[in-house]
This record gives C-alpha cells, structure tokens and sequence, in this order.
C-alpha cells in the first residue's frame, strides 16, 4: 500500500500547529492559567515550551521521519525490540483517551455556536453550561462533532487533513487578531492584561513547585507532544524538510496563538464580568458568555468567537484520530475508510462515557492526560538519545542548513540526558499530586530533603537506570 505525504510544507507546518493550537490553548489553557496563578502559570508554561518543547518536538519528527511509520511501526523498526514495540501501543492508547474527552468539550463548542446565534445561554451562563454539559444531549453533540472529525481524516492527508488545515488556520488567526484588538480596547481590560502578563514572583517562587507540572501538561498538550501526534505527521515528511526550521516554527507559532488567546480571553472577562471566574472546565464557557451577554452585539460577537474555537477543536482531534487510523493502515493493511469507520465506533463509547460522567471527565481530561503526555515524551526522547543515537543526529541534519546542523549533537544531549530528569521529576510529582501521597521531611548526613527533593533524588535515580538500560554503542554517551 502507497504511503501518503504532505503535498506542501505550509502544509505540514499548518496541519502541525493546527493539531498544536486546538483547544489547548482556546479552551485547556484559560482553564490552567486562572487556576494557577495567571502571569505565573503564562511565564513558567512558555519556559517549560522553549526549554522541553522544542527539544522534544524534534525528537519526534526525527523518529517520525526515519521510520515513515506510526508510533508503534517507528519504535518497533528502528529498534527491533518487542518491548519497544509493546511502549509504542502506549500511544495509541493515549490519543484513545484525549479524543475521547476531547470530542466531548467539541460537542459543547458546536452548541455553544447555535446557543449565541440564538442567545439561549444569556440569561444564566453559569446555568446554562450546567445544564448542557453533561448527559445524553451532550453526547449527542459530541458524536456529531466526532461524526465532522471523521470526515476529514476519511480523506487522507492531502485531500483530507492539509486543504482542510490550510483554510482553518489562517482564519483562526484573523479571526483572534480581531477579537484581541477589539478586547482591549474595553473599559477593565486592562486588569485582564495584568493577570495575565505581569506574575507576581513572590506568589511564583512559592508555588513553584506546585504550578512547574500542571505547566508541562499544559505545554506537551498545547504542542501534542508526548501522544505520537508530531511522530505520526513527521512520517509524512521527505529528507529535503529541515526539522529544525519547521519545528523551530510549529513551536513559535503556536505560542503566538496561545499568548494571543488569553489576550482574547482576559481582557473581555475582566471587562465585562469583573473577574476571571471559577477556573475549571466551564472557565472558556461560562466566563466569556457572561461577557458576551452583556453586550449590544453579544450573540454575533459570541458566535463569531466559538466559530473560531469550533475550528481550532477540529484542527485538533483530526490529529488524534489520525494515529490509531495511521497505526490500523501501516500495521495491518487495513485501508483508510475502514480504519476510520471502526475507530469511530470506539470513540463513540469511549466519548460518551466522558459526556455522562463529569467525574471520568475531568479525571481524564487533566491528571490522566497530563502523565501520559509527561511519561510519553519522556520515552521518545530516551529512544532518540539512546537507542538512535548518531542516527538521530544524521536524521536532524538532513535538510538542514550549516547554521541548524551545528545544534545537532548539543540537542541530541539535551533531548537524551536532562530534559528527560526534569519530565521524570514532573512525572513523579505529578503522580504523588494525583494520589494524595505525601513524603514526609528526613534528615541525612546533615540534610534535610524535604518532599521535593525526595522527588528529585528518585527522578535522577530512575534516569540513571534508564540510561544504564539503554544505553548502546550509538548513545549520547
């Protein structure tokens, strides 16, 4: 069976941050950032984005590339290992999970376009949301936005993914950049700016620890990291692409976006509700409605808006569903309409049990997501350091320019010794965060290690006996 390739590399570079940009940073990003800190959450998520993104962002299109297959085919290949092969099922498993709550928040989006046309959440936002976004409508809503996601995909990459990204994107942008200047131009919008781009160092310095894993979910989510997503759209890629420049420019311009959203967002809902509201799933919905309703034009302003969200949510979970179909296609033969039509049917269950719970909901859609994103990641960039090695580093260099080759080796030892301690330290305190378990301050020889540095001992620990485990005669060292 013929693999299909990008037609264009606007193309890639559009389908990359369209799966990038989604509702990570519409939707997951003010819900993250109004529940932890504003401007502190902002300044340690776009850390965590230049200093672990980008490196892992090229860890993946280099397996990606090299192999041409999904994550699953990649691993297995260039590894000839059952155990690498048995890790690569992880991420199929993981896009499972994210589609499966994410098709959910699209069903919401795709109501929340009608309800503004019509204006039917004004009166009671708060009530509305409560109303509608659990039970047997809401998945309803999400099978239809499932039902738009498979159509897309159904036509492959260049007919399918790429045309339909390349007109996405673009309007997204347009559409935001209107939005912003028209936000802040408001009376109050100036304390939305201020919550968002002015942290508080005090606060920071003191939940720091708090705040550092919740920001390397929310930027391995906002750049589908860790999922096999990038893998998968790297496959697709010819050697004559430099992954550095097109990686370099997924990342940038998807933290534009980002940054670009919360400007949307911050400003309107100080603005015009006067704060920035209860944070959680509803913080997108409930906030801006109450915005919205509060304006002569509230019901275009508000449909314009979610239409523009409506899209980002596709650009999306047409990514997500993209790796089980590439993963049934390579492995099995299976062919493309097939795949698609059996994994909806998967996805429809899955989904729904998202859209009945709010209890699985949101147990899937933060903590769940955010370790297998974490430890996802942190298994690519083990894989790139020490099982491909040099060949990593010649995969890096194809297609890239003097300038660009010259990071080949010192990223090779970023991407393969230290980000991969920090992704476990984020990893550990994650879990013990989601389990409620505390580790108690201990004294040795003289110092006290406090839970923190209990965690950093056992992160450091747990690398050494990745890299002692992997290492090969090609690794980093």
């Amino acid at each position: 069976m013929t693999r299909e390739s990008w037609q264009t590399r606007l193309g890639f570079i559009l389908a990359a941050v369209g799966s990038a940009v989604g509702l990570g940073n519409l939707w997951r990003f003010p819900w993250m950032t109004s529940e932890n800190g504003g401007a502190a959450f902002l300044l340690v998520y776009l850390g965590v984005v230049l200093l672990v993104g980008v490196p892992g962002l090229l860890a993946e299109f280099v397996i990606g590339r090299r192999s041409g297959r999904n994550p699953v085919g990649a691993l297995s290949s260039l590894s000839d290992s059952k155990a690498w092969s048995a890790f690569g099922h992880v991420f199929v498993v993981t896009a499972i999970v994210l589609l499966s709550f994410y098709s959910v928040v699209g069903g919401w989006i795709l109501r929340y376009v009608g309800a503004s046309v019509t204006g039917a959440y004004f009166a009671n936002p708060g009530g509305y949301f409560d109303a509608v976004n659990y039970g047997l409508e809401a998945a309803g809503f999400h099978l239809l936005f499932l039902g738009i996601t498979a159509l897309i995909v159904l036509r492959g990459v260049k007919r399918g993914i790429e045309s339909a990204t390349k007109v996405m994107m673009p309007a997204i942008v347009v559409l935001l950049v209107a939005l912003a200047v028209w936000g802040v131009t408001l009376d109050g919008a100036g304390e939305g700016l201020t919550f968002l781009l002015s942290p508080d160092f005090a606060a920071l310095e003191a939940n720091f620890f708090d705040i550092l894993p919740v920001a390397a979910g929310q930027a391995l989510f906002t750049l589908s990291l860790g999922a096999g997503t990038m893998l998968t759209y790297a496959s697709y890629l010819g050697e004559d692409r430099s992954l550095a420049a097109d990686g370099t420019a997924i990342a940038v311009l998807n933290t534009f976006v980002g940054v670009l959203a919360g400007v949307v967002v911050f400003p309107i809902m100080f603005a015009l509700v006067g704060e920035v509201g209860d944070g959680g799933p509803g913080a997108l919905f409930v906030g801006l409605a109450s915005a919205f309703a509060s304006l002569p034009y509230g019901q275009l302003v508000g449909t314009v808006f979610f239409g523009v969200v409506a899209l980002a949510a596709l650009s999306s979970s047409i990514s997500m569903l993209e790796i089980p179909v590439s993963f049934l296609v390579d492995e099995y033969g299976v062919s493309r309409p097939t795949a698609t039509a059996g994994l909806v049917g998967v996805f429809a269950v899955t989904g729904s049990v998202c859209a009945l719970d709010p209890g699985v909901f949101d147990l899937v859609a933060s903590t769940i997501v955010d370790l297998l994103l974490t430890g996802g990641l942190v298994g690519f960039l083990l894989f790139a350091g020490w099982v491909l090695g040099r060949d990593a580093v010649a995969e890096y260099e194809l297609g890239a320019g003097a300038f660009a080759s010259r990071f080949g080796t010192p990223w090779l030892y970023a991407a393969g010794v230290f980000i991969p301690v920090f992704l476990i330290f984020t990893f550990v305190s994650g879990l013990a965060g989601a389990l409620g378990v505390s580790v108690a301050s201990t004294e040795l020889l003289g110092v006290t290690f406090s839970q923190t540095r209990v965690f950093v001992v056992v992160s450091v620990l747990v690398a050494l006996a990745s890299f002692l485990g992997l290492r090969r005669a090609d690794s980093v060292i």
